[in-house]
């Protein structure tokens, strides 16, 4: 298992709560939004990129009750979340899972 698998493995069994990936789901778009803003008033990348920390860690700490996978896996479980989370919005996990059960 690549580094990167493990890290979206450990980053999928630390959300399960379904509030929590609502949660997480408006974080990666809040964050999305953060790197467009760079290009309109740094301010609101500031105003973006703590957003995304205060959707996170309240998840986390009202409704998974655990540590966020960040801790265990910096940097790179931010690409995972950004998977995880494309993978449920344009339906990806099921494609994917259907070509490998074939």
């Amino acid at each position: 298992m690549s580094y990167f698998q493990e890290a979206k493995a450990h980053f999928i069994a630390s959300h399960q709560h379904p509030i929590n990936q609502i949660l997480h789901h408006i974080t990666n778009l809040v964050a999305i939004a953060a790197v467009i803003c760079l290009f309109i008033d740094w301010r609101l990348t500031a105003i973006c990129v703590v957003l995304t920390q205060v959707f996170a860690l309240s998840g986390h700490i009202f409704f998974e009750k655990n540590e966020p996978a960040f801790r265990k896996y910096p940097g790179i479980v931010i690409l995972a979340s950004m998977s995880w989370s494309f993978e449920n919005w344009f339906g990806l996990r099921q494609i994917l899972s259907q070509q490998t059960s074939n």
